[in-house]
């Protein structure tokens, strides 16, 4: 079983580059950091992660996903950098195309490229996305960008973009992309899109009798489309560091779990990070 760490990285949170070096010495499998490029001061939908629904403030206050892993990338040589997650609604996926494939091309091919629709309607509205029809939005920017990523004359004509043939390089280490994990709860078309145009699925805040019952959705989904289960992952996103938790992801059909480092400084952060490491790699 591998496991992956995440963080909020933020303006006085520890340096990334010193995380990441951290948790690949360590052996933890892949460093994963989110995206909220803002948070509308005024909302009304509901946020799951607390009991109160009150977004936290470092929710406003993390920094550029790419960034974050660019610098990551020069301190590591081996750990995954993954974005958990990207939303790609909210993102020009011609722009998005060529950040995906630089990170892959300067961190070596060790881009995850997670993503998902996003959950904030007000976020999303703000930054020009379609909520209604934001997972139609997401298929039509990932189509679009594999065509940029394996064409050197790129051209899409699809419901949300369309554009003529264009050259747009580089291109992704990793060919024909980096894997793309989708990020969604067990519901709705989620297993339809990841065998549609996916390499991965990654549950947040889900048990493992919800991540069993949805690996096996999965299956079937991926082979009604004539691929093979065995290439798609299943990444448990937001687990608590408890062996005994990790052990029963595993048994469920997990491929790798993801612990979460706290928003703090250095100190906290890497003695937190050593804690992690103690209670589920030794």
């Amino acid at each position: 079983m591998r496991v992956g760490v995440s963080t909020f990285p933020t303006s006085y949170s520890i340096d990334p580059a010193l995380l990441a070096r951290r948790a690949e010495e360590m052996g933890f499998s892949s460093f994963w950091v989110p995206e909220h490029p803002i948070i509308p001061v005024h909302t009304t939908s509901p946020f799951h992660g607390s009991p109160d629904g009150v977004i936290p403030d470092y929710y406003a206050e993390i920094v550029d996903p790419f960034v974050a892993l660019a610098r990551a990338s020069a301190t590591t040589t081996t750990i995954k950098l993954a974005t958990g997650i990207c939303l790609v609604p909210e993102r020009n996926p011609i722009l998005l195309a060529k950040e995906v494939a630089t990170l892959d091309r300067i961190s070596g091919g060790r881009l995850i490229f997670g993503i998902g629709a996003g959950w904030l309607r007000e976020e999303t509205e703000i930054m020009g996305g379609d909520f209604d029809h934001r997972w139609g939005q997401t298929r039509d920017a990932v189509l679009a960008m594999k065509e940029l990523w394996g064409q050197d004359e790129a051209e899409y004509h699809g419901k949300f973009y369309d554009f003529p043939p264009v050259r747009s390089f580089p291109k992704p280490l990793q060919q024909p992309n980096p894997p793309i994990y989708l990020g969604a709860w067990a519901q709705g078309n989620v297993f339809k899109r990841v065998a549609r145009y996916g390499d991965g699925w990654m549950p947040s805040r889900s048990s493992p009798e919800e991540v069993r019952a949805g690996r096996e959705s999965l299956v079937r989904a991926v082979e009604d489309v004539g691929r093979d289960p065995a290439s798609i992952q299943v990444l448990a996103y937001g687990v608590a560091a408890d062996r005994e938790l990790i052990r029963a992801y595993e048994e469920a059909g997990t491929d790798e779990v993801v612990v979460r480092v706290a928003t703090a400084d250095e100190q906290r952060s890497l003695a937190e990070l050593d804690s992690i490491a103690r209670a589920v790699l030794t």
